[in-house]
């Protein structure tokens, strides 16, 4: 059972972020405040839950949060930054983006940084106990397939509508047969023995 509060303050926002163990694509970050008595019996970790349950949440969540905010690190500034600093980022951007100021932050994990003096706490597997970290984790992940889905279009031979950018054996074999693309993070390990890339 997903709680609502950590910190006992009213504007608490919980963030999360998707992507960071795929091979293209960029890094999405959510953070969501609340109101106190939310409740919807479909909300979980959006990694426990199907596309079709996070595609009916996420209007509801945007809808009815007080606050929300999501932020894109593409591809190249995941390079620059390595993948922990771009979701720590990410987080603090999507944060930065909402309307209202939170007065304390949850974020799924163990890693943080001080935000605006606010005070945060971070929460391991926090998107599967947390109804603020779950509802950041649902934006994130479906903005970030919206995304993969549209550059699809562009590379299809990759099949990004469906592996979403993730280390599939079927990603990885495109990546041999076809070599890299404009969205592909150069800093990871593309093919499993890393074979000759032109990079």
């Amino acid at each position: 059972m997903l709680k609502n509060n950590f910190s006992g303050y009213k504007l608490e926002v919980g963030t999360d972020e998707a992507g960071r163990g795929c091979l293209s694509g960029p890094v999405v970050a959510a953070a969501v405040i609340l109101p106190l008595d939310f409740h919807h019996e479909l909300l979980n970790d959006s990694k426990q839950i199907s596309e079709a349950k996070r595609k009916i949440l996420r209007p509801i969540i945007e809808k009815e949060a007080l606050a929300f905010g999501v932020s894109f690190i593409h591809h190249k500034e995941v390079d620059q930054l390595n993948v922990l600093q771009a979701s720590i980022t990410g987080m603090q951007r999507a944060i930065s983006d909402m309307k209202i100021s939170p007065e304390f932050i949850i974020v799924d994990g163990n890693k943080f940084k001080s935000y605006q003096e606010i005070p945060y706490k971070t929460i391991v597997k926090g998107d599967a106990k947390f109804m603020s970290i779950a509802a950041a984790s649902v934006l994130a992940k479906t903005y970030r397939d919206d995304f993969m889905e549209k550059i699809h279009q562009e590379y299809p031979a990759y099949n990004w509508k469906q592996n979403k950018g993730y280390p599939t054996k079927e990603h990885r074999k495109a990546i041999q047969e076809f070599g890299i693309t404009k969205y592909h993070r150069k800093t990871f390990k593309l093919l499993p023995t890393q074979l000759k890339l032109d990079i």
